[in-house]
């Protein structure tokens, strides 16, 4: 896939000034800039994140409201249920409160709604089950419940207080709740809107020690909330939002925290997981967080909870090789459905008329149709949803492309669809199956309205032009500072002009789909690679221009510099 190249205006000027007050390089002031990074105690406190920077959680929308629920629970001895979901988030986020209710002294109880029986949040199904299971007057909902209107109008009826602690957007009229924490609520001030639920549940941890250690709790004045933090880099992650402002503080620290935690569940899912390292982004993202995945994408998430919530390594190992295998169940269901997917879609993709690609086929199982989805925009770069399931319902998620909002474009189709919701760029949907093509011809009449056909080719945004002698294993050191990079503090990307093939390249892997080559400007060489080349890639003849991502290779005990290939061009002449 080619990319539309975005470099980023250079400031040298104002990079230079920034450098020599602060001390650091200007490649990496550069960098700093190109993230809305501009003043120096702004740079500052980006560059050394710090919990002191935290905001006070009581500025949240109607957190004061929630503590005061659940003290007066706490003084008369009422239990609760946490009413999680089944996505990393959600069990991170219900481990994490239940590990911190019940150490302040509260009975606490809690449910995992399954993915096949009970469908998405809060449904009837669901919470007619956990009352079922767990007949309480308080139910805390969280990383969902903010648009399940009829579910808490019932369980109002049935005399139960309903907390709301979510970060997905808030239906119109909002859910009657008795306190609905929700940064999207948010209008001014200190914005909290990036934060996922195990963010919030960290702030809900935060403010119940706050207020305990103000009561003089004995419980509260000796609960140190920074070993939640593993919990939180984990949901913070996984779920994909933007690792900036607290987000970022919450997940710099917390990946600290799970490089030496000693919870017996992490270590056994580490081992499995065959992770080593120093834990970053990619070793939660790609290692940790699909194995957590894996029980509630095929079935029950309470699986993924008892680990992370287990007492010795001995009853964790056990567990985490129950999710291994069924990680390797996942990966093997999701492989036949997207390959029969982009099969399919391959064979009448028009590319000028289709802007948003729709697939459903009875029996794909709903576990997985999100990560498909995934795949299908990595492939053809169109906005993508994809359901299946069973019977005259079929539910399904969608993955977007920069600039279409994919929750909104559902809103515009909400007379065809049985329930939807979600963020700009994932959703998720139900919909009876006689209705998929009008579905689909509206969603695509919707996207060729708000679509810019520029739009429907990827961009490659690029920090800096460099000359390859700028990229050492100590500059690669200094850039390790703005990590963890993800989604709104995206990994650095460069573009090396006017650069030659120095030897002939190499083929790599089993089925020699990656190539190895070494490009030089006439100064420097250095080993670049290019994963996921495939068998017959068009490769770079004569001089050319390369965007790649630097970084360190580390073989038999040996550090290098290489150069991970995004893409390249032909010099343009003249």
């Amino acid at each position: 896939m080619k990319f539309r190249w975005s470099l980023a205006p250079s400031q040298p000027l104002l990079a230079g000034q920034l450098a020599t007050e602060l001390k650091i390089p200007p490649l990496l002031v550069q960098c700093l800039l190109n993230r809305g990074l501009s003043e120096p105690e702004a740079i500052r406190n980006f560059l050394e994140p710090r919990l002191k920077q935290l905001a006070d959680p009581f500025l949240l929308p109607n957190m004061a409201a929630a503590v005061d629920r659940l003290f007066a629970a706490r003084e008369r001895n009422e239990p609760l249920v946490i009413f999680g979901d089944y996505d990393v988030d959600g069990v991170t986020s219900t481990a994490l409160l239940t590990e911190t209710l019940r150490g302040l002294g509260w009975t606490v109880h809690y449910y995992l709604p399954h993915r096949m029986d009970e469908g998405y949040g809060l449904s009837q199904d669901g919470v007619e089950n956990c009352l079922r299971k767990f007949p309480v007057t308080l139910l805390l909902a969280v990383d969902c419940g903010s648009t399940a209107v009829a579910s808490i109008d019932w369980l109002r009826q049935k005399g139960v207080d309903v907390l709301v602690l979510d970060h997905h957007q808030v239906s119109t009229p909002a859910p009657a709740a008795t306190a609905l924490v929700n940064p999207q609520l948010q209008e001014s001030g200190i914005t909290f809107r990036e934060l996922c639920s195990a963010g919030l549940a960290f702030k809900l941890a935060h403010a119940l020690v706050k207020r305990g250690r103000e009561l003089g709790l004995p419980a509260a004045e000796k609960f140190d909330v920074r070993p939640l933090l593993d919990f939180v880099a984990l949901g913070t992650i996984a779920d994909l939002v933007p690792l900036t402002g607290e987000n970022r503080i919450l997940v710099s620290i917390g990946l600290e925290r799970l490089s030496s935690t000693p919870r017996p569940g992490l270590v056994a899912l580490k081992k499995v997981a065959q992770v080593t390292s120093t834990m970053g982004a990619y070793e939660v993202g790609f290692q940790l967080a699909p194995r957590l995945n894996a029980a509630g994408r095929l079935e029950n998430a309470e699986e993924a909870l008892h680990l992370l919530m287990a007492p010795d390594v001995s009853t964790a190992m056990p567990i985490a090789e129950s999710l291994d295998l069924r990680n390797r169940e996942r990966q093997k269901i999701e492989r036949g459905i997207a390959e029969e997917v982009i099969g399919a879609v391959r064979a009448k993709f028009n590319p000028e008329t289709d802007f948003v690609i729709v697939e459903g086929q009875l029996l794909w199982h709903i576990g997985v149709v999100g990560i498909v989805a995934s795949r299908v925009v990595q492939q053809f770069y169109r906005p993508t949803i994809i359901v299946g399931g069973e019977g005259g319902e079929w539910r399904g998620s969608g993955r977007s492309i920069f600039g279409f909002d994919l929750a909104a474009a559902l809103r515009e189709c909400s007379d065809l669809l049985v329930r939807h919701g979600g963020h700009s760029m994932a959703a998720g949907l139900t919909i009876e199956a006689e209705k998929m093509e009008v579905f689909r011809v509206r969603l695509n009449e919707f996207a060729r309205k708000t679509i810019k056909p520029e739009e429907l080719q990827p961009i490659l945004r690029l920090d800096a032009e460099v000359a390859l002698k700028e990229i050492t294993l100590d500059s690669l050191s200094v850039l390790d500072h703005l990590k963890p990079t993800g989604q709104g503090n995206s990994a650095i990307q460069l573009v090396a002009r006017n650069v030659t093939q120095a030897r002939p390249l190499q083929r790599m892997g089993a089925d020699k789909q990656h190539v190895k080559l070494w490009v030089t400007d006439g100064t420097v060489t250095h080993e670049a690679v290019w994963w996921g080349a495939g068998k017959e890639p068009v490769l770079p003849v004569g001089r050319f221009d390369l965007a790649f991502a630097p970084q360190a290779n580390e073989f038999q005990g040996r550090r290098s510099v290489q150069l991970k290939v995004l893409d390249w061009q032909p010099v343009q002449s003249g």
